[in-house]
Protein backbone atom coordinates (compact mmCIF):
# COMPACT_ATOMS: atom_id res chain seq x y z
CA UNK A 1 0.00 0.00 0.00
CA UNK A 2 1.40 3.42 -0.95
CA UNK A 3 1.01 6.63 1.05
CA UNK A 4 -2.05 7.87 -0.86
CA UNK A 5 -3.87 4.56 -0.44
CA UNK A 6 -2.95 4.56 3.25
CA UNK A 7 -4.07 8.14 3.87
CA UNK A 8 -7.36 7.54 2.08
CA UNK A 9 -8.00 4.33 4.03
CA UNK A 10 -7.30 6.12 7.31
CA UNK A 11 -9.66 8.92 6.34
CA UNK A 12 -12.45 6.45 5.57
CA UNK A 13 -11.82 4.72 8.89
CA UNK A 14 -12.11 8.09 10.61
CA UNK A 15 -15.47 8.76 8.94
CA UNK A 16 -16.78 5.30 9.77
CA UNK A 17 -15.53 5.45 13.35
CA UNK A 18 -17.36 8.66 14.25
CA UNK A 19 -21.05 9.16 14.83
CA UNK A 20 -22.85 11.82 12.84
CA UNK A 21 -22.71 14.16 15.83
CA UNK A 22 -19.01 13.47 16.48
CA UNK A 23 -18.13 14.09 12.83
CA UNK A 24 -20.18 17.30 12.83
CA UNK A 25 -18.31 18.69 15.83
CA UNK A 26 -14.97 17.58 14.44
CA UNK A 27 -15.61 19.48 11.19
CA UNK A 28 -16.98 22.46 13.09
CA UNK A 29 -13.92 22.51 15.35
CA UNK A 30 -11.65 22.38 12.30
CA UNK A 31 -13.55 25.26 10.72
CA UNK A 32 -13.27 27.35 13.87
CA UNK A 33 -9.49 26.85 13.86
CA UNK A 34 -9.21 28.47 10.42
CA UNK A 35 -7.98 32.12 10.54
CA UNK A 36 -10.89 34.50 10.98
CA UNK A 37 -10.45 36.34 7.69
CA UNK A 38 -10.45 33.02 5.80
CA UNK A 39 -13.50 31.81 7.75
CA UNK A 40 -15.41 34.95 6.87
CA UNK A 41 -14.46 34.71 3.21
CA UNK A 42 -15.56 31.07 3.12
CA UNK A 43 -18.93 31.90 4.70
CA UNK A 44 -19.43 34.70 2.18
CA UNK A 45 -18.58 32.28 -0.63
CA UNK A 46 -21.00 29.60 0.62
CA UNK A 47 -23.83 32.10 1.04
CA UNK A 48 -23.30 33.66 -2.39
CA UNK A 49 -23.47 30.42 -4.34
CA UNK A 50 -25.59 28.21 -2.01
CA UNK A 51 -24.55 25.05 -3.86
CA UNK A 52 -23.38 23.36 -0.66
CA UNK A 53 -25.58 24.99 2.00
CA UNK A 54 -25.46 28.25 3.88
CA UNK A 55 -23.38 29.19 6.91
CA UNK A 56 -23.82 31.99 9.46
CA UNK A 57 -22.01 31.20 12.68
CA UNK A 58 -23.34 34.30 14.45
CA UNK A 59 -26.84 32.86 14.08
CA UNK A 60 -25.71 29.28 14.72
CA UNK A 61 -26.35 28.27 11.11
CA UNK A 62 -23.98 25.48 10.05
CA UNK A 63 -26.05 24.00 7.23
CA UNK A 64 -22.99 23.63 4.98
CA UNK A 65 -21.30 21.39 7.57
CA UNK A 66 -24.49 19.46 8.27
CA UNK A 67 -24.88 18.63 4.57
CA UNK A 68 -21.25 17.48 4.32
CA UNK A 69 -21.69 15.23 7.36
CA UNK A 70 -24.76 13.66 5.76
CA UNK A 71 -22.93 13.05 2.49
CA UNK A 72 -19.86 11.56 4.15
CA UNK A 73 -21.74 9.28 6.53
CA UNK A 74 -24.44 8.10 4.11
CA UNK A 75 -22.12 7.58 1.16
CA UNK A 76 -18.75 6.60 2.56
CA UNK A 77 -18.96 3.34 0.60
CA UNK A 78 -19.70 5.26 -2.59
CA UNK A 79 -16.62 7.43 -2.06
CA UNK A 80 -14.57 4.27 -1.53
CA UNK A 81 -15.99 2.75 -4.72
CA UNK A 82 -15.10 5.91 -6.63
CA UNK A 83 -11.55 5.80 -5.29
CA UNK A 84 -11.16 2.20 -6.45
CA UNK A 85 -12.52 3.11 -9.90
CA UNK A 86 -10.11 5.99 -10.49
CA UNK A 87 -7.43 5.16 -13.02
CA UNK A 88 -4.42 7.15 -11.79
CA UNK A 89 -2.94 8.44 -8.56
CA UNK A 90 -3.36 12.07 -9.56
CA UNK A 91 -7.09 11.37 -9.38
CA UNK A 92 -6.86 9.37 -6.15
CA UNK A 93 -4.80 12.04 -4.42
CA UNK A 94 -7.31 14.67 -5.54
CA UNK A 95 -10.23 12.71 -4.07
CA UNK A 96 -8.30 12.36 -0.81
CA UNK A 97 -7.54 16.10 -0.84
CA UNK A 98 -11.21 16.98 -1.35
CA UNK A 99 -12.51 14.82 1.49
CA UNK A 100 -9.66 15.83 3.79
CA UNK A 101 -10.51 19.45 3.10
CA UNK A 102 -14.17 18.78 3.87
CA UNK A 103 -13.27 17.31 7.26
CA UNK A 104 -10.03 19.04 8.35
CA UNK A 105 -9.87 22.16 6.15
CA UNK A 106 -6.54 20.91 4.86
CA UNK A 107 -5.36 23.60 2.43
CA UNK A 108 -1.91 22.12 1.80
CA UNK A 109 -2.93 18.88 0.08
CA UNK A 110 -5.56 20.72 -1.94
CA UNK A 111 -2.85 23.12 -3.12
CA UNK A 112 -0.70 20.18 -4.25
CA UNK A 113 -3.37 18.80 -6.62
CA UNK A 114 -4.14 22.02 -8.51
CA UNK A 115 -3.59 21.38 -12.22
CA UNK A 116 -0.88 23.68 -13.52
CA UNK A 117 -0.02 22.01 -16.80
CA UNK A 118 -3.18 21.73 -18.91
CA UNK A 119 -6.35 23.70 -19.54
CA UNK A 120 -9.53 22.77 -17.75
CA UNK A 121 -11.22 19.76 -19.45
CA UNK A 122 -8.41 19.17 -21.95
CA UNK A 123 -5.70 17.09 -20.28
CA UNK A 124 -3.31 16.13 -23.07
CA UNK A 125 -2.07 13.09 -21.16
CA UNK A 126 -5.62 11.70 -21.24
CA UNK A 127 -6.82 13.15 -24.55
CA UNK A 128 -3.61 13.73 -26.55
CA UNK A 129 -5.29 14.33 -29.90
CA UNK A 130 -8.69 14.71 -31.52
CA UNK A 131 -9.96 13.92 -35.00
CA UNK A 132 -13.31 14.86 -36.52
CA UNK A 133 -14.80 15.52 -33.09
CA UNK A 134 -18.45 16.34 -32.66
CA UNK A 135 -18.23 18.36 -29.48
CA UNK A 136 -21.21 19.43 -27.39
CA UNK A 137 -20.37 22.30 -25.03
CA UNK A 138 -23.05 22.53 -22.33
CA UNK A 139 -22.71 25.73 -20.34
CA UNK A 140 -20.74 27.33 -23.15
CA UNK A 141 -20.77 30.74 -21.40
CA UNK A 142 -18.83 33.15 -23.65
CA UNK A 143 -17.13 30.36 -25.59
CA UNK A 144 -14.11 29.97 -23.31
CA UNK A 145 -14.16 26.15 -23.28
CA UNK A 146 -14.72 25.91 -27.03
CA UNK A 147 -11.84 28.30 -27.66
CA UNK A 148 -9.70 26.23 -25.27
CA UNK A 149 -10.54 23.15 -27.34
CA UNK A 150 -9.50 24.99 -30.52
CA UNK A 151 -6.29 26.18 -28.88
CA UNK A 152 -5.38 22.63 -27.81
CA UNK A 153 -6.53 20.67 -30.86
CA UNK A 154 -6.80 23.16 -33.71
CA UNK A 155 -9.40 22.50 -36.38
CA UNK A 156 -9.66 18.77 -35.62
CA UNK A 157 -13.43 18.91 -35.27
CA UNK A 158 -16.35 18.14 -37.50
CA UNK A 159 -18.93 20.20 -35.62
CA UNK A 160 -19.37 21.98 -32.31
CA UNK A 161 -22.71 22.59 -30.60
CA UNK A 162 -22.56 25.31 -27.93
CA UNK A 163 -25.49 25.66 -25.48
CA UNK A 164 -25.98 28.70 -23.23
CA UNK A 165 -29.00 29.78 -21.15
CA UNK A 166 -28.39 33.48 -20.45
CA UNK A 167 -29.53 35.72 -23.33
CA UNK A 168 -26.93 38.44 -22.70
CA UNK A 169 -24.11 35.91 -22.43
CA UNK A 170 -25.42 34.07 -25.49
CA UNK A 171 -24.90 37.19 -27.61
CA UNK A 172 -21.26 37.36 -26.50
CA UNK A 173 -20.90 33.62 -27.22
CA UNK A 174 -22.17 34.07 -30.78
CA UNK A 175 -19.87 37.04 -31.32
CA UNK A 176 -16.79 35.22 -29.99
CA UNK A 177 -17.35 32.12 -32.14
CA UNK A 178 -18.70 33.69 -35.32
CA UNK A 179 -15.42 33.41 -37.24
CA UNK A 180 -15.10 29.65 -36.74
CA UNK A 181 -16.79 27.26 -39.18
CA UNK A 182 -19.28 24.54 -38.24
CA UNK A 183 -20.09 25.88 -34.79
CA UNK A 184 -23.77 26.11 -33.88
CA UNK A 185 -24.86 28.18 -30.86
CA UNK A 186 -28.14 27.46 -29.08
CA UNK A 187 -29.98 29.57 -26.53
CA UNK A 188 -31.28 26.47 -24.77
CA UNK A 189 -30.97 24.59 -21.53
CA UNK A 190 -30.33 20.86 -21.42
CA UNK A 191 -31.95 18.43 -19.00
CA UNK A 192 -33.80 15.12 -18.84
CA UNK A 193 -37.04 16.24 -20.50
CA UNK A 194 -38.45 18.67 -23.02
CA UNK A 195 -39.86 21.82 -21.46
CA UNK A 196 -38.88 25.34 -20.49
CA UNK A 197 -36.86 27.06 -17.81
CA UNK A 198 -36.22 30.44 -16.24
CA UNK A 199 -32.78 31.89 -15.59
CA UNK A 200 -31.88 32.82 -12.01
CA UNK A 201 -29.16 35.45 -12.25
CA UNK A 202 -26.18 34.95 -9.96
CA UNK A 203 -25.24 37.79 -7.62
CA UNK A 204 -21.60 36.93 -8.28
CA UNK A 205 -21.03 36.25 -11.96
CA UNK A 206 -23.05 35.35 -15.05
CA UNK A 207 -21.02 32.14 -15.38
CA UNK A 208 -22.82 30.91 -12.24
CA UNK A 209 -26.36 31.65 -13.41
CA UNK A 210 -28.74 28.83 -12.56
CA UNK A 211 -32.13 27.76 -13.87
CA UNK A 212 -35.52 26.72 -12.62
CA UNK A 213 -37.71 24.36 -14.61
CA UNK A 214 -41.05 26.10 -15.10
CA UNK A 215 -44.00 25.87 -17.48
CA UNK A 216 -43.87 29.60 -18.16
CA UNK A 217 -40.09 29.80 -18.59
CA UNK A 218 -38.73 31.74 -21.54
CA UNK A 219 -35.74 29.47 -22.27
CA UNK A 220 -36.49 26.15 -23.99
CA UNK A 221 -35.15 22.99 -22.34
CA UNK A 222 -34.21 19.96 -24.42
CA UNK A 223 -32.49 16.62 -24.05
CA UNK A 224 -29.38 15.82 -26.06
CA UNK A 225 -30.93 12.55 -27.20
CA UNK A 226 -33.77 14.49 -28.85
CA UNK A 227 -31.88 17.60 -29.91
CA UNK A 228 -28.86 16.10 -31.69
CA UNK A 229 -29.38 13.25 -34.13
CA UNK A 230 -25.80 12.65 -35.23
CA UNK A 231 -23.10 10.77 -33.34
CA UNK A 232 -21.51 12.78 -30.53
CA UNK A 233 -17.85 12.15 -29.70
CA UNK A 234 -17.27 14.60 -26.81
CA UNK A 235 -19.54 16.26 -24.22
CA UNK A 236 -18.42 18.99 -21.84
CA UNK A 237 -20.84 19.92 -19.03
CA UNK A 238 -20.64 22.83 -16.62
CA UNK A 239 -24.30 23.67 -16.05
CA UNK A 240 -24.56 24.70 -12.41
CA UNK A 241 -26.17 21.61 -10.90
CA UNK A 242 -28.07 20.33 -13.96
CA UNK A 243 -25.35 17.82 -14.84
CA UNK A 244 -27.21 14.78 -13.51
CA UNK A 245 -30.36 15.68 -15.45
CA UNK A 246 -28.37 16.30 -18.63
CA UNK A 247 -26.74 12.86 -18.32
CA UNK A 248 -30.18 11.25 -18.04
CA UNK A 249 -31.23 13.10 -21.17
CA UNK A 250 -28.16 11.90 -23.05
CA UNK A 251 -28.31 8.23 -22.07
CA UNK A 252 -28.69 6.98 -25.63
CA UNK A 253 -25.76 9.01 -26.91
CA UNK A 254 -23.61 7.83 -24.00
CA UNK A 255 -24.63 4.19 -24.47
CA UNK A 256 -24.35 4.13 -28.26
CA UNK A 257 -21.70 6.75 -29.11
CA UNK A 258 -19.37 6.36 -26.08
CA UNK A 259 -18.38 10.06 -26.16
CA UNK A 260 -15.56 11.47 -24.08
CA UNK A 261 -17.25 13.05 -21.05
CA UNK A 262 -15.81 16.15 -19.38
CA UNK A 263 -18.13 16.97 -16.50
CA UNK A 264 -18.06 19.42 -13.60
CA UNK A 265 -18.74 17.43 -10.42
CA UNK A 266 -18.77 20.05 -7.66
CA UNK A 267 -22.11 21.87 -7.85
CA UNK A 268 -23.66 19.39 -5.41
CA UNK A 269 -21.82 17.36 -2.79
CA UNK A 270 -23.24 14.15 -4.22
CA UNK A 271 -22.07 14.91 -7.77
CA UNK A 272 -18.57 13.75 -6.89
CA UNK A 273 -19.61 10.11 -6.47
CA UNK A 274 -23.06 9.99 -8.06
CA UNK A 275 -22.20 11.20 -11.56
CA UNK A 276 -19.49 8.52 -12.09
CA UNK A 277 -21.95 5.94 -10.75
CA UNK A 278 -24.63 7.09 -13.20
CA UNK A 279 -22.21 6.87 -16.12
CA UNK A 280 -21.02 3.41 -15.05
CA UNK A 281 -24.61 2.20 -14.95
CA UNK A 282 -25.20 3.45 -18.50
CA UNK A 283 -21.92 2.09 -19.88
CA UNK A 284 -19.66 0.04 -17.57
CA UNK A 285 -16.69 0.33 -19.95
CA UNK A 286 -15.94 3.95 -19.00
CA UNK A 287 -12.72 4.75 -17.13
CA UNK A 288 -12.60 7.67 -14.70
CA UNK A 289 -10.13 10.45 -13.92
CA UNK A 290 -10.43 13.57 -11.76
CA UNK A 291 -8.69 16.88 -12.41
CA UNK A 292 -8.71 20.10 -10.39
CA UNK A 293 -8.51 23.75 -11.44
CA UNK A 294 -9.82 25.42 -8.28
CA UNK A 295 -8.05 27.12 -5.40
CA UNK A 296 -6.52 25.79 -2.20
CA UNK A 297 -9.21 26.92 0.26
CA UNK A 298 -12.34 25.05 -0.80
CA UNK A 299 -12.61 22.42 -3.56
CA UNK A 300 -14.49 23.72 -6.60
CA UNK A 301 -13.73 23.42 -10.33
CA UNK A 302 -13.49 19.62 -10.10
CA UNK A 303 -13.71 17.89 -13.47
CA UNK A 304 -14.56 14.25 -14.07
CA UNK A 305 -13.00 12.96 -17.27
CA UNK A 306 -14.71 9.74 -18.36
CA UNK A 307 -13.21 7.91 -21.33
Amino acid sequence: MNQIDLKFALLLNEIRGLSDKELYYQIRSSFESVPEITRNNMMKFFNQFLYWGSMDIENNNYEEIELKVHELKEHVNDFEELYLNLEDYRSKKLLYAILNNWIHYDFNTLSEVIEKCYDDYFDLDLIPKCHNEVLVDLGAYTGDSTISFLRNYGDSYQKIYAYEITPETYQILVSNLRDYPNIVCYLKGVGDQKGSMSVVNSMVDASANTVLISDDGVIPMVTLDEDIGEKITMIKMDIEGFEQLAIKGAMNHIKNDHPKLLISVYHKNEDLWKIPKMIKEIDPTYQFYLRYHGGNIYPTEITLIAL
